[in-house]
């Protein structure tokens, strides 16, 4: 163990998954695997919330999105299921003009397809009249396939790419209550492929890098939470590698046995501790520039994420309040992995995410 994995709590430790998410008398699994589950129905969770059990289905929230790191842009596409009703949604950030791009289609929950695990061809999937996103999920063998589009009547935009997995998975059940889950497996990939916008066609490179996210939760009522990534290369021991993190704040029971924070290496990982979020202006004030501040308190974390371009997505309705903004921009700073070595940022692209939501 390194200088640093004292800050480390032993519940961050990936053990070794169990068949399932969720006991037999109803208990959920909390924890850190090391892979993915073949059984996730988290509708067998035994009183996740306080109302009645018979309505679990319209409390769970399911998702499976991807960003894809292209030179010159990141694709946000995703499929979502929010019990109530399920979204297509597709954000592009053009780097070159810090333009954000967005389409987003609601569709019946009912149409709403998302893989029961992410094995053998299991497929998520949401189609309307304007837009189409697929995953193919083949996890088991460390790839996924993506391909989608969306159209408006001003801008377009269509893409199809093949994913191979680059690092280990980061695989979490994390306590929002006493049996209410929050089930996170994010994983680092080289992308292959390309996306057409507005009729430019992008290809990947030998830089192109995804990160898949698939999400499984029973939300409190009012939540938040904060999360910013970067995918790509940066320098490690001398040469230019694969490298990427996750961090993210939300509303776990216990920050420090249960969080999602780490850095993905080619091949293997190491984890982060807790963090925190300071943003100058605040999001909802955002004009042409702001900057995130994500720190930690052990000196792992250190990094200002420059803003430049934000996606709103506001509504406020009689059963559900989003207010969820997307955030693209330009890292500097570092972060430390557990043995002390320091990862310089400065430069390397930055996209987050700023939600909150009444349900």
């Amino acid at each position: 163990m390194g200088a640093y994995s004292q800050f480390i709590s032993e519940e961050r430790r990936a053990v070794p998954t169990p068949k399932s998410l969720v006991n037999a008398d109803g208990t959920c699994v909390f924890g850190t695997f090391d892979r993915e589950f073949k059984d996730m129905d988290l509708l067998r969770a035994k009183k996740p919330t306080h109302a009645p059990q018979a309505v679990n289905r319209l409390k769970l929230t399911l998702w499976e999105a991807t960003e894809v790191h292209l030179k010159h842009g990141v694709l946000l596409a995703v499929v979502c299921d929010m019990g109530i009703f399920g979204k297509t949604l597709n954000i592009f950030y053009d780097k070159r003009t810090k333009k954000v791009y967005a389409w987003d289609t609601n569709l019946k929950s009912s149409d709403t397809v998302i893989a029961p695990n992410l094995t053998n061809g299991r497929v998520t999937e949401a189609r309307t009249g304007v837009s189409h996103v697929l995953y193919i999920n083949h996890f088991e063998k460390g790839q996924c396939r993506l391909k989608g589009y969306h159209q408006d009547k001003e801008n377009s935009i269509k893409y199809n790419f093949s994913l191979t997995r680059i690092s280990k998975p980061s695989v979490v059940s994390i306590p929002f209550g006493e049996n209410r889950p929050l089930y996170s497996q994010k994983d680092f990939f080289k992308a292959e492929g390309s996306l057409t916008i507005n009729g430019e066609e992008m290809l990947c490179d030998e830089n192109s890098t995804a990160v898949v996210d698939d999400h499984r939760g029973y939300y409190p009522r009012r939540t938040h939470y904060d999360w910013v990534t970067t995918m790509g290369r940066n320098e490690i021991g001398g040469e230019e590698k694969f490298f990427a993190f996750n961090l993210t704040r939300n509303q776990s029971l216990d920050q420090e046995r249960y969080n999602e924070n780490l850095i993905w290496f080619e091949g293997r990982t190491s984890l982060l501790p807790p963090v925190t979020f300071t943003r100058i202006p605040e999001t909802k004030d955002f004009q042409d520039h702001a900057e995130w501040l994500i720190r930690d308190e052990y000196d792992m974390v250190n990094i200002c994420f420059d803003v430049y371009g934000i996606n709103p997505m506001i509504m406020h309705a009689a059963v559900v309040n989003i207010d969820y903004y997307v955030a693209f921009g330009v890292l500097s700073g570092y972060v430390r992995d557990e043995d002390g070595n320091k990862y310089i940022l400065d430069g390397m692209m930055g996209m987050g995410e700023d939600k909150t939501l009444l349900l």
